[in-house]
């Protein structure tokens, strides 16, 4: 018997496969981090545990946001096929958000770097969309975002990585510390050409990308068909000693109509 492809995404996790909904329920969730623990919007298995904090002295609104601390060695990931050796603390969206292949979704949130914020010239990812690759032997389980925010050297860049193609669809090379930053996303992930991109950086829009979003979801990479997109935001970066530290609020998530764009 043929098993669903989201019937086995589901699988893979099974203490949340009964809190799921069907795959066609649309999706429109917030979360302001207003609450003393933080909301089962949320999965934690990538963060160390005293690697967030929920607090009350820098936020974007209201009185609450997430600290998020990575230090050395936290989560630690030794690297495969050559990569460098990885560490991070990020949250991850739970599973029953999880993104489909062909349908368009918004997501926005927050992000502060505080004035201290080390400016290195280290891989570092603050944001990003993955592709879900359901089995850890695939060539697909090393691929990295389809589509990323990253912070280098002092420099923000919204990237896409398909089938082992950077791009860098954006950049901002101003100091961005001390201060909040407002992103908003509308994309649809698709292996076609009708895929789409659009992004708005503190309410300026920066991208408007049509194209090949996605990697091909064939049995050479791996991906089930169709595939499946989830979203982690924190703090994902090559080895180093220093600690990093940095705010997030304000995020929300909603499925647009499938006309949106």
């Amino acid at each position: 018997m043929r098993i669903a492809p989201f019937l086995l995404l589901l699988a893979s996790f099974p203490s949340l496969s009964q809190t799921l909904p069907a795959p066609t329920a649309p999706i429109d969730v917030y979360d302001g981090f207003e609450s003393p623990s933080l909301s089962p919007l949320w999965e934690t298995t990538r963060l160390a545990p005293d690697a967030l904090t929920l607090q009350s002295t820098i936020t974007r609104a209201g009185h609450g946001a997430v600290q998020i601390t990575l230090h050395a060695n936290d989560k630690f990931e030794a690297g495969i096929n050559g990569d460098a050796d990885s560490e991070r603390a990020e949250l991850t969206e739970a599973r029953r958000l999880t993104g489909r292949e062909g349908v368009p979704y918004e997501q926005s949130f927050s992000l502060f770097f505080p004035a201290d914020f080390p400016i290195v010239p280290v891989r570092l990812v603050v944001a990003q969309w993955k592709q879900a690759c359901l089995d850890s032997k695939a060539p697909c389980s090393d691929d990295s975002p389809v589509l990323a925010v990253r912070y280098i050297d002092g420099v923000l860049r919204i990237t896409q990585d398909l089938n082992h193609q950077f791009i860098v669809l954006y950049e901002e090379k101003r100091d961005l510390r001390s201060r909040w930053l407002d992103l908003r996303f509308q994309a649809r992930f698709t292996a076609q050409p009708t895929g789409r991109i659009k992004v708005w950086l503190d309410g300026k829009q920066v991208v408007d990308y049509t194209g090949v979003t996605a990697n091909p979801d064939t049995p050479a990479t791996g991906y089930p068909a169709p595939s499946f997109f989830y979203f982690k935001t924190g703090l994902y970066r090559n080895v180093m000693p220093q600690p990093m530290t940095l705010y997030l609020d304000e995020h929300r998530k909603r499925q647009l109509p499938a006309d949106a764009f």
